[in-house]
């Protein structure tokens, strides 16, 4: 059988196959360019199964790009919550404000229009211009990919944009006419649940009589792909500190920055331990006394004094290109001045301590081999030696405070406050977790 014939059997026995086994997925009910968006969107880099409550529920609240553009953005991230990759929820919101601005709250149906549209790549465009529209454009992401690369037994790094360009012109050729919409959505689906990354299931697959890479036995090997760099270990401190007084029954939060990694979401306070370890290798814990003492040196630097009580859990978040390895330490607010000294002296002592050893092992070595030594984010004099009268008594102040160091916005809050904040979803189980009186360790 020649190339035609095979791209004819693949197309034919694909679409066949998708009619009668596709799955019942909430966006697939309506042509609505908008729902098609949305759910491509929350798919990217997420798995279908996670996907659908949070679709139901962000439809519900924002049921039209309308109601999207002119949301409060935390609100658009408090129902993003759990997903991950909150930039894509920013770029969502920010694409929708550009339709109603320049298309009159109408999805584009132009290429370059949705192009243009925050967030929105070569993959997403092609999937809004062909579900919802029936165009016949491309929509190649990594399931598709690695089907193509099997069924054509394409020796090519998918992980080079020249072969991303090779893809998509194979992938338009493929798309017979007027069945955009359901041939893109089949190729997905045959990505999805047949010719999955590590396990193929050829028996069951529709068009595995001319897969090119099941019949020469490479089925296991394809796609190429060139390994991404690991990401890198951070080993951090987090506090939970526990109100007293008025702040009875409520924890500290802060809110992250305007910009950078999970802008403008509430977080529990936490500091990095140690220098960033290589890629690939995990950041070594720190004992718990100087890891107590850096989580109150932290504090007392924003403006906060907490005595840290002891290890709560150990939790572990996975970014793209960084891994978050938390040692979370419960701890107790002081309102009394009298105290800091107290709390500066026991942090002064464990810093010293740590500095010894340190020293010691550094003067020691003597094979060439580095050492690590640990550091604070803040200097220790000016942490440990700021003046009380310089220390807010929380008690008597406002329910927002701006750090003295970082200048970022923190605040105690209740199990009510949940429902009206964003947070990273780590942060999210650790503090549900406080409320609950249940720590487990948590891995993300």
């Amino acid at each position: 059988m020649g190339l035609i014939e095979q791209k004819q059997h693949f197309s034919v026995n694909l679409l066949d196959w998708y009619m009668i086994n596709r799955r019942d997925l909430p966006w697939r009910r309506h042509n609505n360019p908008y729902f098609t968006w949305v759910s491509e969107i929350m798919l990217q880099q997420t798995r279908v199964d996670t996907v659908i409550p949070y679709f139901n529920r962000f439809i519900g609240n924002f049921p039209t790009v309308q109601a999207l553009a002119e949301a409060q953005e935390e609100e658009v991230l408090k129902n993003w919550e759990g997903l991950g990759y909150y930039s894509r929820a920013r770029n969502l919101q920010a694409a929708a404000r550009q339709v109603m601005e320049l298309h009159g709250g109408e999805i584009p149906q132009d290429k370059q229009a949705v192009f243009a549209l925050k967030g929105v790549g070569p993959y997403t465009a092609g999937a809004i211009l062909s579900i919802a529209f029936n165009q016949p454009q491309p929509a190649v992401d990594g399931n598709v990919m690695r089907v193509l690369s099997r069924y054509f037994l394409i020796d090519e790094d998918i992980m080079k944009g020249s072969t991303r360009v090779l893809m998509e012109e194979l992938a338009g050729e493929l798309i017979p006419e007027g069945r955009a919409r359901d041939f893109n959505q089949a190729l997905m689906e045959l990505g999805a649940l047949v010719c999955t990354p590590k396990a193929p299931h050829c028996l069951t697959c529709p068009v595995m009589e001319q897969c090119s890479g099941r019949i020469a036995g490479r089925e296991l090997t394809l796609p190429v792909k060139t390994k991404a760099k690991p990401p890198r270990p951070e080993q951090r401190l987090v506090a939970i500190v526990e109100g007293r007084g008025a702040h009875r029954g409520r924890v500290l939060v802060r809110q992250r920055p305007e910009s950078g990694l999970l802008a403008r979401m509430w977080e529990l306070p936490h500091v990095l331990a140690e220098p960033p370890a290589k890629a690939g290798k995990k950041a070594a814990p720190l004992a718990d006394e100087p890891a107590m003492a850096l989580l109150a040196g932290s504090l007392w630097a924003e403006g906060f004094a907490a005595r840290p009580e002891g290890l709560a859990t150990h939790a572990e978040h996975v970014f793209s290109h960084i891994v978050w390895q938390l040692q979370v330490y419960k701890c107790t607010e002081q309102s009394q001045s009298s105290e800091l000294p107290l709390i500066a002296a026991e942090a002064r002592a464990a810093y010293d301590a740590q500095a010894a050893t340190s020293t010691d092992a550094a003067a020691t070595a003597s094979d060439g081999r580095s050492t690590s030594t640990f550091t604070s984010s803040t200097s220790s004099d000016q942490a440990m030696h700021m003046p009380t009268d310089d220390v807010e008594i929380l008690e008597n102040a406002s329910e927002v405070y701006i750090g003295k160091g970082d200048q970022l916005t923190y605040r105690w809050i209740g199990p009510e406050d949940m429902d009206k904040m964003a947070f990273p979803n780590i942060f999210l189980k650790l503090i549900n977790s406080y409320f609950a009186g249940v720590y487990d360790d948590i891995h993300e």
